[in-house]
């Protein structure tokens, strides 16, 4: 539903869209002040009336058949009673718009409006084929600062299955965010600190880890790990030689030291490994050891508001009225907790940054975690009577996700239950590099773009669900070619540039352009939908939902599929090259503005468009 508060007058920066929508609202807005403002016999509320009511009711028709927007008629009816053909008949009466912009019709209990295909397609063209690479890009983020943390693996653990999501959710997000002119901030947040650190030592010095990690270091380490779990279970002094291990490294011994270090090292080489084949790189990579000199500051400020207290001697911030559980910030011994350090990075975050937001992509499992985080965040700043713009209060922001199970199993490192990611990259890959050599063994570079295929058949398969929705990780699912898949829309985008190819010349000035001979149904419908991207863009940043964008170029591509192969009324396929010049040149002009924009969706989920395929 649209959010627009001006209208076309008012803003001539606006998207083709956006203007149309704009237009249709000022005519529904100034018909409704006709029929029903002060001077009528049912006066309603001015609000009601107003334009801005009106483009913030305005949303898709249930049925393409009725429309291309529509506006309830509903809440008029029940105010004015009178039937809902009435209440349209005294709207429509009073509108004032032009055929440009499209045709008004009564249906559902709605007032519908199929906009003017050669409208629509002339304002799009010079929209789009002036500028490709911006189009759907807006500067409503400027001068705002976005925060994104995502991935965030573990160190001395393997980089699984389990954290594709986040990973592939966030780096979408930040490109989203970027796109709409924020400036962003993409962070790993690695797990380098805590208990498991004195087990990952004590095994790696009591069951030979340098042997154990000369092969692979990653998988040489999570053998380690998943042998400590077993043998604790009948040797409990295990348990207490990690936390001195853990205590010695806290206190600096440089043999702990050092270990962790070599941990660290071979762990991120790993991790940068996968990511380069993703195509994804971070703005800062830090970890929660960084914020080590940073609790006790964190915390004297919460004690200095008088919201800290002891409870079975640890240190709290008690909830029980926010019907949460008390925020642990040190335990009896001293230790410190991850809900400590991301107070404390929160407000390191705050006073480096002074972000618009700061999102935290991490899955679903810790919400409760957050929700006690930002309330201590919240009653400090309350305590601290906080200017209202130098607030972190409902700018910080949990963006979760749901699990990833493996054929119905959760996975589950330290029993060992892990799917490596960068397995089942290669794995895609090498399916990708499979079907190319049987279908076009003479494509330029194909590994190259076998390796674009595989990592985008992958990404589309988490982004292509909501993101709260969990995933049930199947190698034929993920791997899969066929259907509403990665590779199904990179195949389009390149069929689309073998037409480009084909054609062989450049488009004519838009102005010179005659898209009147484009009033079939199914160009109609492509060409509005074209023009809805850049509000898809920004409906996906408003509600942190990449799914939104893949969801738009699965519609986007089964419609180009229909126009590629719509029929006359003889049922003779209609050729898009033809020797028909001006039909010809419009029908180019519709396939290159659907090659911009599903190229510039897919680069918002990170998956490449193959020129070749």
């Amino acid at each position: 539903m649209s959010t627009m508060t001006k209208s076309i007058s008012e803003n001539t920066e606006a998207t083709t869209f956006a203007r149309f929508q704009s237009e249709f609202a000022e005519a529904v807005s100034g018909a409704l002040q006709k029929a029903y403002g002060e001077s009528s016999a049912v006066a309603l509320e001015a609000e009601l009336l107003s334009f801005e009511h009106v483009v913030s009711q305005i949303e898709r028709p249930k049925k393409s058949e009725f429309g291309d927007l529509a506006f309830p008629l509903f809440p008029y009816v029940k105010l004015v009673k009178k039937a809902p053909k009435a209440v349209f008949d005294d709207i429509k009466s009073g509108m004032e718009l032009s055929a440009e912009v499209g045709e008004v019709t009564f249906a559902g209990g709605y007032l519908n409006i199929k906009l003017s295909s050669h409208g629509v397609a002339q304002a799009l063209a010079k929209e789009v084929l002036s500028a490709p690479q911006r189009f759907g890009q807006s500067t409503i983020g400027a001068g705002k600062r976005v925060l994104v943390e995502f991935s965030s693996p573990n160190i001395a653990k393997p980089f699984g299955i389990g954290h594709l999501r986040t990973t592939v959710i966030g780096a979408s997000l930040n490109r989203i965010f970027g796109f709409l002119g924020y400036d962003t901030t993409s962070i790993n947040y690695l797990g380098d600190w805590g208990t498991q650190f004195g087990k990952m030592i004590v095994a790696y010095q009591k069951w030979d880890g340098e042997n154990a990690l000369k092969e692979n270091a990653i998988k040489g380490a999570l053998a380690l790990y998943v042998r400590f779990h077993k043998e604790e279970e009948t040797d409990p002094s295990l348990s207490e030689a990690a936390r001195l291990a853990f205590k010695k490294l806290e206190d600096g011994d440089a043999e702990m030291v050092k270990l962790w270090e070599m941990f660290k090292d071979v762990s991120w080489a790993e991790f940068k490994r996968v990511y380069d084949i993703l195509g994804i790189d971070f703005d800062l990579i830090t970890g929660e050891s960084f914020l080590n000199d940073k609790m006790d500051s964190a915390i004297a400020r919460l004690e200095a508001a008088g919201l800290t207290s002891e409870s079975r001697g640890a240190l709290v911030v008690d909830l029980e009225e926010f019907n949460l559980p008390p925020c642990l910030l040190r335990k009896q011994d001293g230790a410190t907790l991850y809900a400590t350090r991301d107070i404390a990075g929160l407000m390191y975050r705050w006073e480096t940054y002074h972000f618009q937001e700061s999102l935290y992509v991490v899955g679903s499992a810790q919400a409760d975690h957050f929700k006690q985080v930002f309330k201590v965040i919240e009653l400090l700043e309350d305590a601290e009577k906080t200017a209202p713009d130098e607030r972190m209060t409902g700018k910080v922001k949990h963006i979760p996700f749901g699990w990833v199970k493996f054929e119905d199993q959760a996975l589950k490192t330290r029993a060992g239950h892990v799917i490596y990611l960068d397995d089942v990259l290669q794995k895609a890959i090498a399916l990708a590099e499979e079907k190319i050599r049987e279908k076009n063994s003479e494509l330029p570079e194909l590994e190259k773009v076998a390796n674009r295929i595989g990592v985008g058949a992958i990404v589309f398969s988490q982004l292509s669900v909501r993101k709260q929705k969990d995933v049930n990780f199947t190698w034929e699912g993920a791997l899969s070619f066929e259907g509403e898949t990665g590779p199904y829309l990179q195949y389009t985008h390149a069929r689309l540039s073998s037409l480009l190819r084909k054609y062989g010349r450049e488009l004519p000035d838009v102005a010179s352009l005659d898209f009147g001979v484009l009033e079939d149904s199914v160009t109609h419908q492509l060409v509005v939908t074209l023009s809805r991207f850049p509000s898809v863009v920004e409906l996906a940043a408003k509600e942190y939902e990449p799914f939104l964008i893949s969801s738009y170029l699965l519609e986007l591509t089964s419609l180009f599929n229909s126009f590629y192969q719509r029929r006359d009324d003889d049922g003779r396929i209609v050729k898009i090259l033809s020797d028909d010049v001006a039909l010809t040149d419009a029908l180019m002009a519709v396939v290159s503005m659907t090659k911009t924009t599903i190229a510039s969706g897919l680069d918002l989920l990170g998956v490449e468009a193959p020129e070749e395929m």
